[in-house]
């Protein structure tokens, strides 16, 4: 296992064009190759507008729709890992904010289907429901890499500090949330939960939000950032298109972790985190 990699994150600017996005996605993708990014992610519902009228319209299968293929042919190109944002998933008749994960062989080697659906209603500022037509997923997902295990979550997953606490606990060192936070999220909470998430576990923590876009029904907060398990942000973006990289290095995640080992304190007479 390799104790250093470079990631990159891409804050996609996401239009009404189905194939345009695919095409920019993947053209951001080898950009990051090129600068010697070995795990590359996407940000959530980068081949789609976000929002619930969109979802049914721009949904595929998986692993035969268009964009899945296309991302299997650029992490196979590329060689690299590759953590597809999320896109709206048709299985059957249902609907689902899914990411798919694949290795640097074009295998696709996970599928997350969002666990948590964003539903909200904020007088006077913003009202979204996904559960008018998503369904929730019903597992965590755990990816084994050369660099070690990644959690995976997308957006309103990284609220939710148990999601997280197990994947600690199961081995990860490092979690992505594609997400989509807004324009009164965002400022709010956005870099506070990638940070505590972070600390509360002592892992990097990389979140990565389209571009935003002040014509678009659902405006994106932006702000794409990469925390280290010391609650410090070491890459971020503004709220425009752009790539941001980051070198993560296990070591240091082992030298926190020995300089403050609370991940060892816990009284587990007393509580504890378990999958059902």
């Amino acid at each position: 296992m390799f104790s250093k990699f470079r990631t990159a994150l891409i804050q996609l600017f996401v239009s009404s064009n189905k194939q345009e996005n695919i095409k920019r996605a993947v053209e951001f993708i080898s950009i990051a190759a090129k600068n010697n990014a070995q795990i590359i992610s996407l940000p959530e519902c980068f081949n789609s507008p976000y929002g619930v009228k969109y979802f049914p319209e721009y949904s595929e299968s998986i692993p035969d729709g268009e964009t899945t293929k296309a991302l299997a042919n650029a992490a196979k190109e590329h060689k690299v890992y590759l953590i597809g944002g999320s896109i709206p998933e048709r299985d059957g008749d249902k609907l689902y904010n899914t990411c798919t994960v694949f290795d640097p062989e074009g295998n696709l080697i996970a599928k997350h289907r969002k666990v948590h659906l964003f539903d909200i209603d904020i007088p006077g500022k913003i009202t979204f429901k996904e559960s008018t037509n998503l369904s929730a997923g019903n597992q965590l997902t755990i990816v084994d890499t050369s660099y070690g295990k990644i959690g995976i979550g997308i957006c309103y997953d990284i609220r939710f500090a148990e999601m997280a606490a197990l994947y600690q606990k199961k081995g990860c060192r490092m979690i992505f949330y594609p997400g989509a936070f807004n324009l009164t999220t965002g400022p709010a909470h956005w870099e506070l939960l990638i940070r505590s998430r972070a600390v509360d576990n002592q892992l990097y923590v990389a979140a990565v939000s389209p571009a935003r876009c002040m014509d678009a029904d659902y405006k994106a907060w932006g702000h794409t950032s990469v925390s280290n398990p010391y609650g410090e942000i070491i890459s971020k973006a503004g709220a425009d298109e752009e790539v941001i990289y980051a070198d993560i290095d296990m070591e240091k995640l082992n030298e926190i972790r020995t300089n403050m080992p609370y991940l060892s304190q816990k009284r587990s007479d007393l509580y504890e985190i378990k999958e059902f």
